[in-house]
């Protein structure tokens, strides 16, 4: 991620923040089910849905806890090369982030809370999926794993 749109990232969450004190930042966030299909089945997230910029900017920040059914997907609409950090991010997070078909490319686990240090994709991807830190290992999702949501087709 450039300088340019690292400090804008932070710009956009602190505007958020200020905009609206008091308010709960998950309050009436909308859910989505999606699957992770792995070699020992499949288990479904309920996911609120980041698809534009000020959105994939706030992102999970300044959340205190996120339940083991929960996530947040980032849809960046086409594959691309994407680098996350974890400023302002009080809680470990797995990204799991996945190519347009679907398919997982890469996943950073236990992500360090509050850290600047970027987190690359590995390569192009079409989306980032964050869920609890150490989810993914409970669930055995491997890079290879299938993603099943509505932006991704089926297969």
């Amino acid at each position: 991620m450039s300088q340019s749109a690292i400090d804008r990232r932070a710009l956009l969450a602190g505007l958020a923040v200020f905009a609206a004190p008091g308010l709960p930042l998950a309050a009436a966030a909308a859910l989505e089910p999606l699957e992770i299909v792995t070699a020992k089945g499949r288990t479904t997230f309920m996911v609120e849905i980041a698809d534009d910029d000020r959105e994939r900017a706030q992102g999970l920040m300044y959340r205190r806890s996120l339940a083991a059914d929960r996530g947040m997907l980032f849809d960046f609409k086409t594959e691309r090369s994407v680098s996350f950090w974890m400023r302002n991010t009080y809680i470990p997070l797995d990204m799991i982030f996945i190519r347009a078909d679907g398919r997982i490319r890469s996943i950073a686990r236990n992500t360090t809370p509050m850290s600047d240090q970027g987190v690359p994709s590995g390569g192009p991807v079409r989306a980032v999926l964050e869920i609890p830190g150490g989810r993914a290992a409970e669930l055995g999702v491997l890079p290879g794993d299938r993603v099943v949501h509505r932006i991704f087709p089926r297969g």
